[in-house]
């Protein structure tokens, strides 16, 4: 029978829209069937009757289906533009992996001494502050070990000891890190110089670098030259009296801390100025404690006033200002020749000689009359003495036979 041209339209219509629905699960865009992902869109067929609207909401929708005038559908294919893969491995870039690094780290050198300064030894014996100059040059430690004496209780030369085996254990020559531990635990607030007091203080940053490195060694370098010194050689006061005021000629004592030289030593060599006068004689040796001592001088002849103080020892000058004030000297008053004097003559005592020609008024006894019965009062007679007998005489208590 005959088919209409209305139903061939239908069934046209019909096979487009199954055509159009078909092409959407099959893109080639990477979409799955829910729509997650890709870039295509389902699309669902609408009326027959007049031309579809497009789809409003996803970019990615597929345009309508257009009937032309002959009857057959034309479906165009939907372009979808290809989306990024979401994959987090293709989209970050890794990070490059840091290469092992060929060179060892360099260990940070400890701290070695500080200058003293030098301590001139004159008389030619050592002494804790000529070695520790010695030690200051760390290739000399040994021979600084060899100086200490082994025996001795005394805290510097304890000391010395520790850092000189210290030296040599932290630069792998030897030395005993037990015994540097023994001696700086014993020594712990017992050092009273200023070489003493930088000596414990490297020798403990000798012993903390041990504990973080034990098996660490390394080369010791001498400190340089724009180190602070470890000594701060200065006047620490004058005593010249509670009222800070002496007169020429009495005593006063200055007091020098942080010495860096063997007291015995300095003494024979220091020059000591009051007020820009040399002092009379030589500095004696009040005190000394550590790097302390106690200098007694006399004050110069000088204008009343306050007088700078001047130490000087092997090229060493060091002042205080200010330092005290010299009063002035006291005044003997003069007896007044014009007082009256009492009359008499004067004895050497000071005392007034009465005149014996002032009878009345200095009146005295008069002796007693002699009498015819006999001698004064007090006065023994005078008459012939007794002869002695002839013959021998012997003396009393011995019998002549």
């Amino acid at each position: 029978m005959a088919v209409s041209l209305g139903m061939r339209i239908s069934g046209l219509l019909v096979v487009g829209a199954v055509a159009v629905a078909a092409a959407a699960f099959t893109t080639d865009g990477g979409g799955t069937a829910d729509g997650r992902g890709g870039g295509g869109t389902i699309v669902t067929a609408g009326p027959s009757t007049g031309p579809r609207k497009p789809q409003t909401g996803s970019p990615n929708s597929a345009p309508p289906v257009r009937p032309k005038p002959d009857g057959h559908a034309t479906v165009p294919v939907p372009t979808a533009t290809p989306s990024r893969p979401r994959s987090s491995a293709a989209s970050e870039t890794p990070s490059p992996s840091p290469s092992p690094s060929m060179s060892q780290k360099l260990l940070e050198v400890p701290t070695w001494l500080p200058p003293g300064p030098d301590s001139p030894n004159t008389d030619g014996t050592p002494d804790p502050a000529s070695v520790y100059d010695l030690l200051r040059a760390p290739a000399e430690c040994r021979t600084a070990l060899n100086v200490v004496p082994r025996t001795s209780a005394d805290a510097e030369w304890t000391l010395l000891r520790g850092l000189a085996t210290t030296c040599l254990a932290v630069q792998g020559e030897g030395g005993s890190w037990e015994q540097a531990a023994r001696d700086h635990a014993a020594l712990a607030d017992k050092a009273d110089t200023c070489k003493g007091r930088a000596a414990y203080t490297v020798l403990g940053g000798l012993l903390d670098f041990h504990r973080r490195h034990p098996a660490a060694t390394v080369r010791l370098k001498p400190s340089s030259s724009g180190t602070p010194a470890a000594c701060g050689f200065r006047i620490a006061g004058v005593d010249a009296g509670s009222d800070r005021e002496a007169r020429p000629g009495e005593v006063i004592g200055i007091e020098l801390a942080d010495t860096y030289v063997d007291h015995a030593e300095l003494l024979p060599d220091v020059g000591v100025s009051v007020g820009g006068q040399q002092v009379p004689g030589a500095p004696v040796l009040r005190s000394e404690s550590g790097d302390r001592l106690v200098l007694s001088v006399v004050v110069p002849v000088l204008e009343p006033g306050s007088v700078e103080v001047t130490v000087r020892y092997a090229g060493t000058e060091v002042r205080l200002p200010a330092a005290f004030k010299v009063a002035a000297p006291e005044v003997v008053p003069e007896p007044d020749m014009g007082a009256e004097t009492p009359a008499g003559p004067v004895s050497p005592l000071g005392a007034v000689v009465m005149s014996p020609a002032d009878p009345a008024e200095f009146p005295t006894a008069s002796p007693p009359p002699l009498t015819a019965s006999g001698p004064p009062q007090g006065m023994l007679p005078l008459g012939p003495l007794p002869a002695h007998p002839a013959g021998p005489h012997a003396p009393a208590g011995l019998r002549i036979a």
